[in-house]
């Protein structure tokens, strides 16, 4: 008898133990659920490290042999010129010409003046941007010899870009988080709250593009972190 009223005791005591505890319990599980979502942005301007300058030029002719001779002088004063202007040699590549022989096209315009036309290109790839960007305003000294040709601007067009992305990207994080975490904090105080932990993060892809249209040398690096953070009374 005297067992069974203690046993009846003690699980009184706990029944009101867990009472007493059980508002402060669910106080602070509804507290998991509230959370704050921000955006932590990150942007830089940053010089492209790497470009790479298509110059294209065309020869027509009626004979073959003289056809590539000409190709040959041509790509010589280009070569000339790149290197005289600061571009090494390993920094230059000379394509295979592209010859059609209008005789032999069933399909075509009426002006067959020439038989042969010739398309080629020499390719300039190099981290040296400075010294390319010194360089393409005097591409008229090959234009007043007649070497580059229009071409297509679409197939030939130069490209910068920039290949430093991984030198600047704990910076960069570290800024995207630190704007998060700001904008969280003025959410938090505005709503009578303290910001908690982070329940959850993850960063958003970098995006490298072009600061304008005419300044492709100089690219816009861009990232967006999501941090959610828990809300406290």
């Amino acid at each position: 008898m005297r067992n069974n009223n203690f046993c009846a005791i003690c699980l009184l005591v706990g029944l009101v133990f867990v009472g007493a505890m059980l508002p402060t319990a669910v106080s602070k599980f509804r507290s998991y659920d509230r959370t704050v979502t921000v955006k932590g942005l990150s942007e830089r301007e940053v010089k492209a490290d790497k470009v790479i300058w298509p110059l294209a030029f065309n020869v027509v002719g009626n004979d073959l042999n003289g056809v590539y001779a000409e190709i040959d002088r041509n790509v010589a004063a280009i070569r000339d010129f790149l290197i005289s202007g600061g571009i090494s040699e390993s920094e230059i590549t000379v394509a295979m010409p592209a010859i059609s022989d209008k005789y032999a096209q069933e399909y075509g315009d009426n002006d067959r003046t020439y038989r042969y036309f010739c398309k080629n290109v020499v390719t300039v790839c190099t981290n040296n941007v400075d010294t390319v960007l010194s360089l393409m305003p005097r591409q008229s000294e090959l234009l007043k010899k007649g070497i580059i040709g229009s071409g297509n601007s679409w197939e030939n067009q130069i490209q910068f870009a920039f290949e430093g992305l991984n030198g600047i990207k704990p910076e960069m994080i570290e800024d995207a988080t630190k704007n998060a975490r700001e904008a969280a904090e003025k959410f938090a105080k505005d709503s009578g709250s303290r910001l908690g932990k982070i329940r959850t993060a993850s960063q958003g892809t970098f995006t490298i593009s072009d600061r304008d249209s005419n300044t492709p040398y100089i690219k816009k690096v861009r990232v967006v972190s999501s941090v959610t953070y828990y809300l406290n009374n």
